[in-house]
């Protein structure tokens, strides 16, 4: 693979990378290339009304720690006018996002949503008991990521900020660089180097930081307790719980993005089409049928 500085890997994705396929723990959500969104799963709290959807070019989706049992979810997505839209449980406010504007990329943490704008500046709103929503004074980003407790910053000098809950090590990341990008996880938090390896800190009860020995990565994606890792050559590769086959991956071809939920995984193939393996309790990995799905960068 050809190896680039953080700052070339934001302009080769438009500056802002933008999620066309998103996990929850109990949904699914596609971005198709009309603009239109899709969504499959558990839809309790109206995380999968997104029919009326229109001029979406990201998506985003809340998941919730696997210990939590209760299911409660939201959906995000970002329109082509840099506004954003949201449906699901709304307890913390989460969904409050009318307001928004100039947003560039959106995320979606356990009870939160985050933002960023195109001045590198980032928004949250949503439950703050940890200070994972303290990021007004985040300058600089190219790209975020939301874990349970904590939130996550990529900035354009390929260094990594976090705020929020501590308790496992996954803010521990003073010491990174040349970060190209970032994947948050209910405990921990996964880094993607220029040079295709990728770096791991936080929780790693069932191994799902054990990516030292990973190569020729370009894109990376972390569940509740798993780690996912798209190569060059459109294989993908996993570790951590694999209670549902969230891990079974190996087979795959052809994938240019993946996504991970709290025990389901997705891939989006070239033909814009889905793949899913995983925890399909509530028809989450029934996305054989979907077609002409957005590829990312388009």
């Amino acid at each position: 693979m050809d190896y680039i500085t953080p700052k070339e890997a934001a302009l080769k994705a438009k500056r802002w990378p933008k999620n066309t396929i998103a996990a929850g723990r109990r949904h699914t959500i596609a971005l198709k290339s009309d603009g239109t969104v899709t969504a499959v799963g558990d839809n309790k709290h109206g995380q999968c009304d997104v029919s009326g959807w229109r001029d979406i070019v990201a998506v985003a989706a809340g998941n919730v720690h696997m210990a939590t049992n209760t299911g409660n979810a939201h959906t995000i997505g970002l329109t082509s006018d840099g506004t954003v839209v949201a449906v699901g449980w709304n307890k913390h406010g989460q969904c409050e996002v009318n307001d928004w504007c100039d947003i560039v990329a959106v995320a979606a943490g356990w009870r939160r949503t985050v933002g960023l704008k195109s001045d590198g500046t980032v928004m949250a709103v949503g439950r703050n008991n940890e200070g994972q929503c303290n990021v007004s004074d985040w300058r600089d980003m190219l790209a975020i990521a939301a874990g349970d407790w904590h939130t996550v910053g990529l900035k354009s000098d390929g260094t990594v900020t976090i705020v929020g809950n501590n308790r496992y090590g996954q803010c521990n990341v003073s010491g990174w660089r040349g970060i190209v990008a970032i994947a948050a996880g209910s405990h921990h938090t996964i880094g993607l180097k220029s040079d295709g390896t990728v770096a791991a800190v936080g929780w790693n009860k069932y191994g799902q930081c054990d990516v030292s020995g990973w190569r020729d990565i370009v894109a990376v994606a972390a569940g509740c307790a798993h780690t996912l890792g798209l190569k060059s050559d459109g294989t993908v590769v996993a570790v951590g719980w694999n209670k549902h086959g969230q891990c079974d991956v190996s087979g795959w071809r052809d994938i240019v993005a993946v996504a991970a939920g709290c025990a389901h995984t997705l891939g989006l193939k070239s033909d814009g089409t889905v793949v899913a393996v995983g925890n399909n309790e509530y028809g989450q990995c029934d996305v054989g049928g979907w077609r002409g799905i957005q590829l990312p960068g388009n």
